[in-house]
């Protein structure tokens, strides 16, 4: 059952948090409204500034870097997933890259997941989960390796 227009919903969805453009089309299409008045309301969301593709991802980028949920390759695939531009994603990307430094970042994500971690009295198994963590993560392999460095001496 509709509750109300598109425009509407939209605006109860996006009052919670910022979508991006793919995801807020997405919920709208799953409580039902038609095609034509989904795409009048994105436009008119667009217009008034309350729907943004670029500021959501600075947005989901800079939390996703702060809370430790990912850096690079890792925001890459979770801005795709959400409908981002590659564009977008490439902008967004390299202005995260220079507020937040990846060997900074990797270090914060060693210290608050590993607490304690010293690479020189570990195992090679004990290396390699924290090496695939990080990769996970979104780390590359360099500065990954560059980091363990740093904190074994």
């Amino acid at each position: 059952m509709l509750r109300g227009t598109p425009f509407d919903c939209a605006l109860r969805v996006l009052a919670l948090r910022d979508h991006s453009e793919w995801e807020l089309r997405r919920k709208l299409k799953e409580k039902g409204h038609d095609e034509a008045g989904i795409e009048e309301s994105l436009a008119r969301l667009k217009g008034l500034g309350y729907l943004d593709d670029a500021r959501f991802a600075r947005s989901f980028a800079a939390s996703a870097v702060r809370n430790g949920r990912g850096y690079g390759a890792r925001l890459r695939l979770e801005l795709s997933r959400r409908g981002i531009a590659a564009a977008i994603v490439q902008e967004t990307l390299a202005e995260i890259g220079e507020e937040f430094g990846e060997a900074e970042v990797l270090s914060r994500t060693i210290e608050r997941r590993y607490p304690g971690f010293d690479p020189s009295q570990a195992t090679e198994k004990e290396k390699r989960r924290v090496v695939a963590y990080l990769q996970r993560k979104g780390f590359t392999l360099s500065v990954i390796l560059a980091g363990l460095r740093i904190h074994s001496i």
